[in-house]
C-alpha cells in the first residue's frame, strides 16, 4: 500500500499532497512538510496524510514534529496499519511494543507478495531458507518427517527446501497474498492463514488440526516481525510432538536484554533471550549458527539460525 496512492477525499487536498511528494523526491523535506502541513488542514481525520507527514518532518531534521504527527496517525488509525507505533518508538516518542500491530504486517506483506522472491534471493542476498534447512540436515541426516509444520512461511521459499524431507507439509501466514505466493509453488499440502503474535486459541493454527503432531516446526525469517517471541513458542509448544524440532531464525541484536528494534523496523533478539526461552519452554538446543542472513543498504545483516528440540 503506497501512501502516495492513499486518496484524502479531497481534490485540492490531493494535489497539494501530490506537490509535497515531488518536493521531497527532489530532496526538498522541509517544503515537502509545509506543504503536507496544509493539505491536512483541508482534511485534519486523513491517517495516511499525517503519517506522510511524519515523514518528511524527520527527513527535515524537525523531529518532534514527526513525533505529534505520528501521534496523530495513531489517534486517527488505533489499529496502526501503518507501523506508526514502531516509528514513533524509533523517534523515542514511545517505549518499543512488544508487537507490531497485526494488521500492519498484513498489509506490508501483501503488498511486498508480488515481488518478494525476486528481491530477496536477487537483491538481497536472502540465504536464511537454504542455511536453516542445511542445519537441519545436518543433525538429520537422511530421515524424514511425518509432518512439517512451516510458521510464516511466506511464499514458500523454506518449504521448497525442505519438501523433499517431508510427507506432509503445512504453511501458515497472515498475508493472503504470501500465501497465494506459495500455492502456486505446489510444495505445501495445506496452506492457512495465522497470526504468531496472538495466544495459540485465537492465532488461527489450531481450528482444526490437534496438539502435538509435528515433529518438525519451523520459522525462518519471521521473528524479527515479532519482539517479545512468547507467543510463538507458545504455539511452537503446543504443535510439537514427543521430541519434535523447532528450527527457526532471529536477526542477532549482539547487546545486552531482550530484543530491539531496528530502524528497518524490524526486531533482534539476543542469543540469551533465545536460550531462556528455550529453558522455559523445554527446547533442548543443538545447534546454534551465526551467519550473514541478508544485505541492507549494501551492508550484511547478521542473524542466528538455532535448531532445538523438545525436551524428553
Amino acid at each position: 500500500m503506497s501512501l502516495n496512492q492513499l486518496s484524502s477525499g479531497d481534490l485540492i487536498a490531493d494535489r497539494r499532497a501530490e506537490y509535497a511528494h515531488m518536493l521531497a523526491d527532489s530532496g526538498d523535506h522541509a517544503d515537502a512538510a509545509d506543504l503536507m502541513t496544509q493539505a491536512l488542514e483541508l482534511v485534519p481525520d486523513w491517517a495516511a496524510g499525517w503519517f506522510r507527514l511524519a515523514d518528511y518532518e524527520e527527513k527535515s531534521g524537525r523531529k518532534e514534529a514527526a513525533i505529534a504527527a505520528l501521534r496523530k496517525v495513531l489517534t486517527l488509525n488505533p489499529d496502526d496499519i501503518f507501523g506508526a507505533g514502531l516509528k514513533l518508538a524509533l523517534l523515542g516518542g514511545a517505549e518499543t511494543p512488544d508487537q507490531p500491530s497485526s494488521l500492519y504486517v498484513a498489509q506490508l506483506f501483501d503488498d511486498y507478495a508480488d515481488r518478494f522472491d525476486k528481491a530477496l534471493v536477487e537483491k538481497l542476498d536472502y540465504t536464511v531458507p537454504e542455511k536453516l534447512a542445511a542445519l537441519i540436515t545436518g543433525h538429520t541426516g537422511e530421515a524424514r518427517f511425518a509432518n512439517v509444520i512451516d510458521l510464516g512461511c511466506g511464499t514458500g521459499l523454506f518449504g521448497e527446501r525442505i519438501r523433499d524431507k517431508a510427507n506432509r507439509l503445512e504453511g501458515f501466514d497472515l498475508s493472503a497474498n504470501m500465501l497465494a505466493k506459495a500455492e502456486g509453488k505446489g510444495c505445501y499440502d495445506r496452506l492457512a492463514q495465522a497470526d504468531l503474535s496472538m495466544p495459540p486459541e485465537t492465532s488461527g493454527l489450531f481450528s482444526d488440526m490437534p496438539d502435538h503432531r509435528a515433529d518438525l516446526v519451523s520459522a525462518a525469517d519471521v521473528l524479527m516481525y515479532l519482539g517479545n517471541l512468547d507467543s510463538v513458542f507458545v504455539i511452537a509448544s503446543q504443535l510439537l510432538g514427543s521430541s519434535g524440532l523447532f528450527a527457526f531464525s532471529v536477526e542477532d541484536a549482539d547487546v545486552e536484554g531482550d530484543f530491539i528494534l531496528r530502524p528497518s523496523l524490524r526486531y533482534a533478539h539476543s542469543e540469551t533471550y533465545i536460550q531462556s526461552l528455550c529453558k522455559r519452554f523445554g527446547l533442548d538446543i543443538l545447534a546454534i549458527s551465526k551467519t550473514a542472513i541478508r544485505n541492507d543498504g549494501g551492508k550484511p545483516v547478521f542473524g542466528i539460525l538455532f535448531l532445538t528440540r523438545r525436551s524428553a
